[in-house]
């Protein structure tokens, strides 16, 4: 009797869990960089019940997309600086001998640095890689993007893996990224799960609204 007891428990606090995930994981998308930094300064422990849940459905996956941009790096020359925006745990950091700036909106590591990933705390021009790994939430994308041209060298490297069934439309999205500064290096839009998108800095962005500039809410069903 107890252990059916437990078990039900179990089940209920689970789906709780589920109902608070996908409640935090809304908030995120609908809303901008701002509004998500205000609310995780506000409740720090939704953002580790949202990484909780965020890792509970990546494990699903039958690759990490963070492996592959872990790949990449290790191919290229490790005295390339990186800044990871949306970095989590710090996977990338740990993983690669560069040096790695990790901005995120709570730290869950010592190595983060807390900020909106609008404005991140580096100087112009100051890194060669950019990476998005699974972190492109805001409904301020424009601004995001072009805080990554702004802190990218000319011609560094700007990396982003992103759940595949958030793109409404793949070439009106590279359009998109030209008028950010950014020409599309390599596309991989192999895997049902996440697509990963190289570019290129061509230089500044350029002013005015960049329509073709959408992705869907990462919305999760109720299981």
């Amino acid at each position: 009797r107890s252990g059916r007891s437990a078990a039900l428990r179990a089940r209920m606090e689970e789906r709780l869990l589920g109902a608070r995930f996908r409640y935090l994981n809304q908030q995120l998308y609908t809303g901008s960089s701002r509004d998500a930094a205000r609310l995780f300064r506000d409740d720090p422990a939704a953002f580790h019940l949202y990484h909780q849940g965020f890792e509970r459905q990546v494990r699903r996956w039958p690759e990490r997309p963070v492996q592959r941009i872990v790949r990449y790096l290790r191919r290229r020359p490790a005295s390339l600086v990186v800044a990871d925006f949306g970095c989590g745990d710090c996977t990338l950091a740990a993983s690669v001998r560069n040096q790695v700036h990790c901005f995120d909106l709570v730290p869950l590591s010592p190595r983060v640095t807390v900020c909106d990933m609008a404005k991140v705390p580096l100087a112009a021009e100051s890194v060669d890689v950019a990476v998005f790994c699974l972190a492109l939430m805001g409904t301020n994308l424009q601004e995001i993007l072009g805080e990554a041209n702004r802190v990218l060298r000319l011609g560094g490297t700007l990396m982003v893996a992103e759940v595949a069934s958030r793109f409404e439309d793949i070439p009106a999205f590279l359009k998109a990224m030209t008028q950010l500064g950014f020409r599309t290096v390599s596309k991989d839009l192999s895997s049902s799960y996440f697509y990963l998108l190289e570019f290129a800095k061509t230089g500044p962005a350029r002013p005015g609204p960049a329509p073709g500039l959408r992705l869907r809410p990462c919305l999760y069903k109720r299981r």
